[in-house]
């Protein structure tokens, strides 16, 4: 399968390190683990937190293709402080390179030629005005294309109006519990993921529909954990499972990610079993 994820790099500025993230690279690597051709469409500046992360996508094994320098903005960067439970708060610093990305009609064509099956967007990207013209121009360059929209919300990045509008596109949604409350009407979507911590997930493909329990580790902190299990519940999808599968698969491997620090840690060789 050919994934095509669109949206935000950055680095997440913890209180003693610095970790490369942003929710669909995030996705991107762990779909590419997990076995996908996975292209990323972003921008970097032209800076060294640019060139670092450009240097730490290819070692992740993501092509670099797609990320472009953008001169005169700096690389997308958020403060992160993780309280004891090790939940995470977010201060978004913008304008950031991952705004500026822009694609041409030689580059909309090259995607199209890639043929990917799914586009995975979130919320965060499409805020800006110019952000959400580029993913509308990417869907149509590709309109076989399935429609993944992690909701993914952050105070102060989003409207009510801009994710009703993302849900008329999406044909597969993954949501949290508080954003499930706020916006009720998910039904409309094909598939739907709602995750719930600690208590596990509800996931519903078509008509098939399952309540999954979670699994119990020692939290680290949970950062990258909803962008793990968005990437193995699209892996599910595509691999046919029922929802019950899907949704204790996409617990497993959120719970691995929460149980390590960083977005990405490595998987080490037998833990993930991958069907």
């Amino acid at each position: 399968m050919t994934i095509l994820s669109i949206g935000e790099i950055l680095w997440d500025v913890f209180p003693d390190s610095v970790r490369l993230g942003g929710a669909p690279f995030n996705f991107a690597v762990h779909a590419h683990r997990l076995g996908h051709r996975v292209i990323f469409l972003s921008a970097v500046g032209d800076d060294e937190r640019g060139r670092a992360a450009l240097e730490r996508a290819a070692a992740l094994g993501l092509t670099t293709e797609f990320i472009q320098v953008a001169a005169g903005r700096p690389t997308g960067s958020v403060s992160v402080r993780v309280d004891a439970e090790g939940h995470p708060d977010f201060t978004i610093h913008r304008p950031a390179a991952y705004d500026c990305l822009t694609l041409d009609d030689g580059q909309l064509q090259r995607l199209a030629e890639l043929r990917p099956d799914w586009i995975y967007f979130g919320t965060l990207y499409p805020m800006d005005g110019r952000a959400r013209e580029v993913l509308r121009r990417v869907m149509d360059a590709v309109p076989d294309a399935r429609r993944f929209y992690d909701v993914n919300l952050r105070c102060g990045c989003y409207t009510p109006a801009l994710v009703r509008e993302l849900l008329s596109l999406a044909d597969a949604v993954k949501v949290n519990s508080e954003e499930a409350e706020l916006f009720p009407d998910l039904g409309e979507a094909p598939s739907v993921a709602v995750t719930r911590g600690e208590r596990g997930c509800a996931v519903r493909i078509g008509n098939d529909r399952a309540e999954c329990p979670g699994y119990t580790v020692k939290v680290v902190d949970t950062v990258g954990a909803g962008d793990a299990f968005a990437a193995a519940f699209l892996h599910g999808l595509a691999a046919g499972w029922s929802a019950a599968k899907t949704g204790d698969f996409a617990n497993r491997l959120g719970a691995l990610v929460a149980s390590r620090a960083g977005a990405v840690p490595p998987w080490p060789p037998g833990e993930l079993e991958v069907a």
